[in-house]
């Protein structure tokens, strides 16, 4: 089978396809042939070095967290799913391994794959839809009549985030480029903020929650944007940020949360059954196996409107 693996950090220059042999899943694992696979941010920051205390520096290393596939073979122990079934899911999000023709997982890294989205839409869901709902639900606890701002709104976490928010009854304020203005309000949002026409730091408005997807609204210039009792929610879990969120959240009534993923298995299930219902999913833009530096190449220049997926078939 073709998988894609590194042996050192850098650019997408260090990534390589390589043949290895199809793996045989254990009692509690699942085979699963994969059919697409998303493009993350937390993937060039993996592979670049920026995450190497959380990564390790063990080479060679495998990358791809979320994918959709077919299950091809099972476990003894395996009960909710069997060979033939449409599947998302993700693996270890510093780990890797779902770039590659077959990947083994465990029934809690699965769900089943909405038969009315396909095998590209399904593997851009899980990463960037379990962030939107740990974001919205968990960092943020967004409830009805809140006023929530998203900067960066039109990437793959925004997409989900946006309209979980408005699920929730907030007002959505989108910061989003040109291209994304449009987009934004079909997505819910009630006012689009366009970046290039407007700095967000001259606004009146204050908000109960600030997210910053872009990761380049940093929380002291965020801080004027907040109420009193705020939160400010990055998805840049930078040792540094880290350290200031704790020494911040002892004093201020202005609070600094980071997202660390945590997926489940009950969230998953949540996703493709929201997927099954109404859920906008959005593909910028979908690449072969062998175009895979140049699809990252693409992606880390930060002008992907919802996700970009790799088609492994």
């Amino acid at each position: 089978m073709k998988k894609v693996i590194y042996k050192q950090f850098g650019n997408e220059n260090v990534l390589e396809i390589i043949e290895d042999a199809v793996p045989v899943p254990e009692k509690d694992q699942l085979l699963i042939r994969v059919k697409a696979v998303s493009i993350n941010p937390l993937d060039w920051k993996v592979y670049g070095g920026e995450m190497k205390l959380m990564s390790g520096s063990k080479f060679p290393k495998t990358i791809g967290i979320d994918f959709s596939g077919i299950v091809e073979s099972i476990g003894g122990n395996i009960t909710r799913f069997k060979s033939g079934d449409a599947v998302i899911g993700l693996v270890d999000v510093f780990k890797g391994g779902a770039l590659a023709d077959y990947v083994l997982v465990k029934e809690t890294d699965l769900a089943p794959k909405p038969a009315n989205i396909s095998f590209e839409q399904a593997a851009a869901l899980p990463v960037t839809g379990l962030s939107a709902l740990q974001i919205i639900d968990e960092l943020a606890h967004i409830h009805k009549g809140q006023d929530v701002l998203i900067n960066g709104a039109t990437g793959g976490i925004g997409v989900y985030a946006i309209q979980i928010a408005k699920k929730r009854g907030a007002r959505v304020t989108a910061v989003a480029g040109t291209q994304g203005t449009v987009l934004a309000k079909t997505w819910g949002a009630d006012q689009v903020i366009d970046y290039t026409k407007q700095n967000i730091l001259h606004i009146d408005q204050r908000f109960d929650t600030v997210i910053d997807l872009s990761t380049k609204l940093s929380f002291t210039a965020a801080k004027k944007l907040m109420k009193k009792k705020a939160t400010f929610i990055t998805t840049l879990p930078s040792p540094l940020v880290l350290l200031q969120s704790v020494v911040n959240n002892l004093f201020s009534g202005k609070k600094l949360k980071v997202l660390i993923l945590k997926p489940t298995s009950e969230k998953l299930h949540t996703l493709s059954a929201l997927a099954k219902q109404d859920l906008k999913i959005v593909l910028d833009k979908t690449y072969a196996f062998n175009e895979i530096r140049n699809a990252y190449q693409e992606a880390s220049k930060g002008k992907i409107v919802g996700k970009s997926v790799v088609v492994t078939d």
